[in-house]
C-alpha cells in the first residue's frame, strides 16, 4: 500500500467536505490518554541496502527444512515434489486459479478440478468428493457443520486422537453455529471408549486415523456404533500418504472423510496456504460444502466439463449456502 502524503490545503479541504473544523475535533471521541502525544520513538530509517543485508542475516540462522531432521509441524510435511509441479503451476492459465462466474469457458480449470476431485474419491474409498477447501482444519469444521444439516442434530463427539488445531476449528465454528462438543481427553494409546458418548442427540463422531499420537484406529466399530443411534462419522487424516497403508474411510463405512491435502505435491509454505481434502457418499452431495465438477457433453457430443454443484453463497442466497468457501485453494489442488 502506498503512503501518499497531503499537503496543508488538501487537508483543510477534507475537513471542510465532512463538516469539521480541524483536527482536534476530527479526533475528539478518542480520550486524551489514548493517543500518541507525538512521533513514535523509533530508530531511523535504514537504507535498502542495509534492510537486505540485516534481513539476510537473519534468515541465515534459519535451518532449511531439507538439510536436518526435523519433527515439528503436526501435519505437515516436506516431501519431493517433481519439477513438473512448479511448471504446470507456473503456467498462466492456472496461476490465477479463479474459476468465472461463465465456468464453462474455463475447460482447463475444470478438468483439473474433476480429475482432483476423481483422486480424492478414489484414496478415500468415498463416491464423490469437492474441488478442495481451505486445509484440513477447516474441511473438519465443514463436516461437521455438514453433519449438523443431514442429521438435524447439534451434538457432535470429538475424539481425544483428533489433530488439537482441527479441534480448536470445530469448537469455534460449533460456537457459532450454536452446535456443542464433547472433547474427550487426549487418548494416546486410543483406548478411548468413544460408543459410550453417542447417545440420540449426536449429529457426528469425528475420529483421526491414525490419530495424532501415530495410531491406526479401526473405525467400522465406531462407524456401527454411531449409525446405529442415526449419526454420522467423520474420518479425518492429516496424511493422505498413510491412507495407502490402511484401509480407506469408505471401506470403513465412515459417511465423510476429510483431510489435509499439502503432503501430497504441496511445499511447507510456511505453514499455508494448504488443501483440504473432503469426500462422501453420493446421497450427501447435496449438503456438501464447496464446489463439484462434473463431465458432460457438449451440443456437438464433445466431452466438456462443468460446475455440476456450487451451492456456496456467492452463488445462491446465504442462509441456503452450504459454505463460504472460495476458489483460493484451486492452485494447491493443482499442486
Amino acid at each position: 500500500m502506498r503512503y501518499l502524503p497531503l499537503d496543508p490545503s488538501e487537508r483543510e479541504a477534507m475537513l471542510t467536505r465532512i463538516g469539521v473544523p480541524d483536527i482536534e475535533a476530527l479526533f475528539a471521541d478518542i480520550p486524551p490518554d489514548k493517543r500518541l502525544p507525538g512521533l513514535l520513538d523509533m530508530p531511523l530509517a535504514k537504507s535498502e541496502m542495509a534492510v537486505e543485508r540485516a534481513m539476510t542475516a537473519i534468515a541465515g540462522r534459519s535451518v532449511a527444512a531439507g538439510s536436518v531432521p526435523f519433527f515439528l509441524g503436526s501435519g505437515a510435511y516436506r516431501r519431493h515434489i517433481p519439477a513438473t509441479v512448479d511448471h504446470v503451476i507456473q503456467r498462466s492459465e492456472f496461476l490465477t486459479s479463479y474459476t468465472p462466474y461463465q465456468p464453462e469457458i474455463a475447460q482447463g480449470t475444470l478438468q483439473v478440478l474433476f480429475e482432483f476431485q476423481s483422486q480424492v474419491a478414489a484414496l478415500t474409498g468415498m463416491e464423490v468428493a469437492n474441488a478442495s477447501m481451505y486445509d484440513g482444519s477447516t474441511a473438519c469444521g465443514e463436516a461437521m457443520l455438514m453433519a449438523h444439516r443431514l442429521t438435524r442434530r447439534n451434538r457432535s463427539i470429538i475424539s481425544g486422537g483428533l489433530h488439537p488445531q482441527y479441534a480448536d476449528v470445530c469448537a469455534t465454528l460449533a460456537h457459532m453455529a450454536g452446535d456443542r462438543i464433547v472433547r474427550l481427553p487426549p487418548d494416546l494409546k486410543a483406548s478411548e471408549d468413544i460408543a459410550a458418548a453417542i447417545d440420540a442427540e449426536t449429529s457426528s463422531v469425528i475420529v483421526q486415523s491414525p490419530d495424532f499420537f501415530g495410531n491406526p484406529r479401526d473405525l467400522a466399530p465406531i462407524a456401527a456404533a454411531a449409525h446405529a443411534h442415526g449419526a454420522l462419522l467423520i474420518a479425518v487424516f492429516t496424511d493422505p500418504v498413510a491412507l495407502a497403508a490402511v484401509r480407506s474411510p469408505g471401506e470403513m463405512d465412515a459417511d465423510i472423510a476429510v483431510g489435509e491435502g499439502q503432503g501430497i505435491g504441496n511445499a511447507l509454505n510456511f505453514g499455508g496456504p494448504y488443501v483440504g481434502l473432503f469426500a462422501t457418499r453420493a446421497k450427501n452431495v447435496r449438503q456438501m460444502p464447496g464446489r463439484l465438477a462434473g463431465e458432460t457433453v457438449d451440443a456437438e457430443g464433445r466431452r466438456s466439463f462443468v460446475l455440476t454443484l456450487s451451492t456456496r453463497e456467492q452463488h445462491i442466497r446465504r442462509e441456503k449456502a452450504t459454505s463460504n468457501i472460495c476458489t483460493n485453494s484451486g492452485l494447491c489442488a493443482l499442486a
